[in-house]
């Protein structure tokens, strides 16, 4: 088979970073035509610095990383330097990218490249608010029907919401943005916190990070003894939810999730429930079926991939 042609749309964030680290250091099964940054985690000018840092540390330089939107559609940005830190990615000291930032707009980028490949050959990968994706559905129509797969990183059913009481960040931060991308008519594939939850990096797999002694290796578990501080005083739970490599992990072994075709809805009208995911895990509504939601995760296989794949780079 050959790899997978994927576009990551990213708002780095210590586990976007591990999702682009291991999409990288994955050629075998992807191929990464491109990372485009987004507002989201922190604010734009911190995401495509962070990306191009992370290509960096994962010794590909010539990795191309466009700028996309620095705000939701409709609302004010809502930042997460409460979870990441001031820069997005605290905890390891990397130097700053020396690579150029692409002069192209990230939405010129998804949408340009999706013309030029071959139509159901290209994954959008986002792992961050769905701004550059809507956007470029709205500018472009006709891509929808071109793009091979959704794979994203958001919602939840069961777990609710991580940033109000029903909402995921990534959903919350622009709710008119996710409606439109669940509504496009791709095959979608959803990794909600019900998932990301259960991908736990504890102390065991943190050693097993630093162990390998690289710099990517070191910066994974730097960066995760920074961002699990916050897991751990919220929910109680043994570390670091590394939520965004399910994204990249799922491109490469599918075998180690489970999940259900149903029907999710966006709310994007109440004060109370605004970005909640209304996930039809039941199949109760009649709606039909417009995304696979993810429900399960092999944990230790998962972090098994994960820490052979970061010891290549």
């Amino acid at each position: 088979m050959p790899p997978r042609k994927i576009i990551i749309d990213t708002d780095p964030g210590q586990d976007d970073a591990v999702a682009i680290l291991l999409a990288l250091a994955s050629p075998e099964e992807i191929e990464v035509l491109g990372i485009t940054a987004v507002a989201g985690n922190v604010p734009l000018h911190l995401t495509e610095k962070n990306a191009r840092i992370v290509c960096e540390l994962a010794g590909r330089p010539e990795t191309r990383v466009f700028a996309g939107c620095d705000a939701p559609l409709n609302r004010r940005l809502v930042t997460a330097e409460h979870v990441h830190g001031k820069t997005g990615l605290d905890g390891p000291v990397l130097p700053d990218p020396t690579m150029p930032l692409q002069d192209a707009h990230g939405v010129e980028f998804i949408i340009e490249t999706l013309r030029a490949e071959p139509a159901g050959t290209v994954t959008l990968c986002p792992l961050g608010p769905l701004t550059n994706i809507a956007t470029a559905l709205a500018r472009a129509p006709d891509i929808a029907g071109r793009i091979e797969e959704i794979v994203l990183m958001g919602g939840a059913y069961f777990e609710v919401g991580n940033i109000t009481p029903t909402a995921e960040f990534n959903i919350y931060v622009d709710p008119e943005a996710a409606k439109a991308v669940f509504a496009c008519g791709a095959p979608i594939t959803v990794m909600p916190l019900d998932v990301t939850h259960k991908a736990l990096v504890t102390k065991p797999r943190n050693d097993a990070f630093r162990s390998l002694g690289t710099a990517p290796g070191m910066a994974v578990a730097q960066m995760t003894d920074f961002f699990e501080r916050f897991d751990r005083e919220k929910y109680g739970s043994e570390g670091a939810p590394l939520h965004d490599p399910c994204v990249t992990a799922y491109l490469i072994r599918p075998e180690l999730f489970t999940g259900r075709h149903i029907n999710v809805e966006i709310e994007t009208a109440s004060d109370l429930t605004l970005g909640m995911t209304v996930a039809d895990w039941w199949r109760v509504s009649g709606r039909p079926a417009n995304a696979t939601f993810m429900g399960d995760l092999d944990a230790d296989g998962f972090f098994a991939l994960l820490t052979d794949r970061i010891g290549r780079l």
